[in-house]
């Protein structure tokens, strides 16, 4: 009898809590669900915005929209916070035509950061597929007066897959693996290299007396991309360059071939804008109750691409964000830790946004000095030394994999947060979002958290047509989203940041990473990266 007692006191003390909880969640759901922003949100970071290029005027436009619309759901301690960057850029119109042999319109679009041709440029192409400095040599003498193809013609090999999925149980079963951590220090020097060759690469074109430069989409069905690297304040390409859709571009290649060589007709009316080289990271608050207890935080990055809207990558995410700030904030949640949001910069150039906030506010890596401006060695000095608010962050969560449904969470190989998480999840599994799986994820702003020792998790995405069509191409547009899954995806996030925001202890810590031995040691470098 006294045990039956126990057992029924425990069951009454626990009550209350149970039921605040689930009080709180009804109210994430009701706000989530009745009263949703976040297709509104998103609808105005795309088709309003638009592309938001780091240090564009897009760029700019987002950043002071969305810290207005925080301020206005009421969050607190709304700012920007700037790192260095470089120099700003944006198209105000493009056309690439064939004029001979005959007129034809191609798909094409400016590569970023390239400058303009000061109206029509018209100019025969010469096929010179260059991939390293050692291939200079083989084209010397040859590219004078011509837009240089530097990209090999080969043809992209039909799909075997569906372009558009949802992941399957047995799909997210499969993500269920530890993998073990790869330390390969010479990454950091084979990226350095990539930009020295694309720096020597113009130089040698500019040398040589090209006019124009066209590379190739790296994707059929008449996607354009458009990426470009040599965004740094007096690293500007000498060249105009053009990205050419892919049926364009091996037409063009086919006609050169043969010869004569086709005409190009390219105008490329771009701006560059040096106003201010800080990119920046738009942050706000909703405050803890102790302040002792440190914070939650989660982020999306803000910045996009320009061939399209930006939408998957990442206004999705980035509205995701914002709407789970709004449902929190309009549900008049108290909690105990501090929830901060946001809205990363320049992710797409680097992670640099994240970076650079883990270098404000977390750790410092290595001896002496730090850089001063774009620091793409940061993973790769030791030791890491942590500043005093390393300790404040209790756990970040990111969403950058588009805008398919949030299907669980990856514990990003730290077994002992996925108790934690199951239980946290376990509301929504009705909803599709109850799994948790051990795999480690890479390749966005979490990224520069984990490598700092602080919990930084991602989110299981249903992939939809992210990776297969719609990722930096000029189809990432609003009409690629799918608004329930929008929904769906604000309302986990938040109730997964009310948990950790209230958790009694923070989420299990890794240690502080300390410099690992190279997991091959007996590797050789690809010559092919000279």
């Amino acid at each position: 009898m006294r045990r039956l007692l126990l057992a029924t006191a425990a069951i009454v003390l626990a009550a209350p809590a149970a039921a605040q909880d689930r009080a709180a969640i009804a109210a994430i759901i009701d706000q989530g669900t009745n009263h949703s922003q976040v297709v509104q949100t998103v609808q105005h970071l795309t088709d309003v915005i638009g592309p938001r290029l780091a240090n564009s005027p897009g760029a700019r436009k987002a950043e002071a929209w969305t810290e207005g619309k925080f301020r206005e759901w009421g969050l607190k301690n709304v700012r920007r916070e700037g790192f260095a960057f470089g120099r700003g850029w944006s198209i105000e119109r493009a056309s690439v035509r064939m004029v001979s042999p005959r007129p034809v319109q191609l798909t094409a679009i400016p590569v970023a950061w390239t400058p303009a041709t000061n109206g029509t440029l018209t100019a025969p192409v010469v096929v010179a597929p260059i991939a390293r400095e050692r291939d200079f040599t083989k084209y010397r003498g040859q590219l004078r007066g011509k837009i240089v193809m530097i990209s090999l013609p080969r043809a992209a090999g039909d799909a075997t897959e569906a372009p558009f999925r949802r992941l399957t149980g047995e799909d997210i079963g499969k993500l269920d693996q530890f993998q073990q951590p790869n330390y390969d220090p010479a990454a950091a020097d084979r990226r350095m290299k990539r930009l020295d060759y694309a720096k020597k690469l113009d130089a040698f074109l500019k040398e040589e007396g090209a006019v124009a430069v066209a590379t190739m989409s790296y994707r059929d069905g008449k996607l354009v991309h458009g990426e470009g690297y040599l965004f740094g304040v007096g690293d500007t390409a000498s060249l105009p360059a053009v990205q050419i859709a892919q049926e364009d571009y091996l037409r063009l290649a086919r006609l050169a071939k043969i010869g004569p060589a086709p005409t190009l007709e390219i105008v490329s009316d771009v701006r560059f804008d040096d106003s201010d080289a800080n990119a920046y990271n738009v942050i706000a608050e909703i405050p803890g109750t102790d302040p002792k207890a440190g914070y939650v935080m989660a982020g999306a990055h803000l910045d996009s691409w320009v061939a399209g809207d930006g939408a998957a990558d990442n206004a999705a995410g980035s509205a995701e964000i914002m709407e789970a700030a709004r449902i929190l904030s309009a549900s008049g949640v108290r909690p105990k830790r501090t929830i901060r949001f946001v809205l990363w910069g320049a992710e797409e150039e680097g992670l640099l946004g994240s970076s650079a906030y883990t270098r404000a506010h977390l750790a410092r890596r290595g001896t002496g000095a730090q850089p001063a401006g774009v620091d793409f060695g940061f993973a790769y000095r030791w030791p890491i030394v942590p500043l005093p608010g390393h300790g404040e962050v209790a756990a970040y969560f990111n969403i950058d994999n588009g805008s398919g449904k949030l299907r669980g969470l990856y514990a990003e190989n730290n077994p002992a947060v996925v108790p934690i998480f199951r239980e946290w999840l376990s509301p929504f599994a009705s909803m599709g979002a109850g799994n948790v799986v051990a795999r480690q994820t890479g390749g966005t702003d979490h990224v520069s958290l984990q490598q700092i020792g602080i919990p930084g998790f991602q989110f299981i995405q249903d992939p939809l047509d992210y990776g297969s069509r719609v990722h930096h191409s000029s189809v990432d547009t609003f009409d690629h989203l799918k608004p329930e899954d929008l929904r769906q995806g604000s309302i986990v996030l938040a109730s997964v940041l009310l948990s950790a925001a209230n958790a009694d202890k923070a989420l299990p810590r890794p240690p502080l990473p300390t410099q690992p031995v190279v997991t091959d040691p007996f590797a050789y470098s690809d010559t092919n990266d000279d």
